[in-house]
């Protein structure tokens, strides 16, 4: 199946994704306004199913490496993420034939489409996470065994690194060091892969199911709790939490956004208070130190009167919200899933326990 996406959709795309993305994945907001002005200037991109693309197509995916709070304020003026695609290519020693979402959060689901719209190509609907996670191999492709490189990083100066790595873990330790030294946030091009393999490898149809997401919330208004309602039961999601924002800490200090919000409960639905541990995306959310939900489940917060998503960085003193809890693609709740982004590779220090086990326990 192939449709088209214009302004309208993009729209839907960016508040969607946001939902996806746990708190990270870059704000929504700017990746949605560069990939609307590229549509403007180019028209529509089409979306593509994985199966419509041949075995021998090539598909590389592009996106944003940082901390989100410097991406906020360090926009990339495009040019840059096609130098990286291009390099991409160059090292394949072939022409792309589509564009991918690595991830389905924030600012990361809407450049694809900005880029796409100025290369004449698809976007594949698919990702490799389901959601946002914060390193290069905590991808459904890194899972079963599909190279992160050749990879290309690109900043705003013109420099362009190409990495080819032995391991997607050796990428992550690298092009994170690039990005520091460019200022905390840059562009990438990476997992350069084959319509073969992106058939078994991807986590399909994250990019529509955004966009039904962001359609639901837009057309709720200022309906939160109807939608809420709604977008659990859509998700086999619960609502962990609902609260006050009474504390918060956060960091930018290599390449990531650290830190922990802490929200004072308004309905005795779960305790006294709720903190949500995160790096760069909602990592951990425990109601007075007992564990309510880890990644690689999703963990993400919606401000109370809108229902909207709200991304690390936004994060505010008094904002009222609720604390979702929704299911992670299935990938990640088996062993080759939790080996790449299971909590103990976040330095978390507990097994993973899916969130709805972990309710049924209180």
């Amino acid at each position: 199946m192939r449709r088209s996406i214009g302004l309208e959709e993009l729209e839907d795309i960016a508040i969607g994704a946001a939902v996806l993305g746990t708190g990270g994945g870059g704000d929504p907001y700017v990746g949605k306004l560069w990939a609307q002005q590229r549509i403007i200037a180019n028209g529509p991109v089409e979306l593509v199913d994985v199966d419509d693309l041949a075995d021998d197509a090539l598909v590389i995916g592009v996106g944003m490496m940082g901390a989100p709070s410097v991406i906020v304020e360090k926009i990339p003026s495009g040019a840059e993420l096609a130098l990286a695609f291009h390099a991409v290519e160059d090292a394949c020693g072939a022409s792309a034939d589509a564009v991918l979402c690595v991830e389905a959060g924030g600012i990361n689901s809407t450049i694809p489409f900005a880029l796409a719209a100025d290369l004449r190509l698809p976007v594949v609907n698919a990702d490799g996470m389901g959601r946002a996670f914060p390193e290069v191999q905590m991808v459904s492709f890194a899972a079963y065994g599909l190279p992160a490189t050749p990879m290309a990083v690109a900043d705003e100066h013109g420099n362009v690194t190409l990495l080819r790595s032995v391991s997607a873990e050796w990428a992550e330790r690298l092009g994170r060091a690039l990005v520091v030294a460019e200022g905390g946030a840059s562009v990438i091009a990476q997992y350069p892969i084959r319509g073969r393999d992106l058939k078994y490898a991807a986590i399909r149809e994250t990019l529509t199911l955004s966009l039904e997401i962001g359609s639901t919330l837009r057309a709720a208004g200022r309906r939160s709790l109807e939608v809420i309602e709604a977008l659990t039961e859509r998700l086999s999601g619960v609502v962990l939490f609902h609260g006050k924002v009474v504390g918060l800490t956060r960091e930018t200090a290599g390449g990531f956004v650290r830190g922990a919000v802490a929200i004072e409960d308004l309905d005795t639905r779960a305790g006294g208070q709720c903190e949500v541990i995160f790096q760069n995306e909602n990592l951990l959310a425990t109601a007075d130190g007992v564990p309510l939900a880890s990644v690689p489940d999703l963990i993400t917060i919606l401000e109370e009167e809108s229902g909207h998503p709200v991304t690390t960085e936004r994060l505010r003193f008094g904002m009222r919200v609720f604390v979702l809890g929704l299911p992670c693609a299935p990938l990640w709740r088996e062993a080759i899933g939790l080996a790449k982004a299971g909590p103990r590779c976040f330095g978390l220090d507990l097994d993973y326990v899916p969130f709805e086990q972990r309710l049924a326990m209180r």
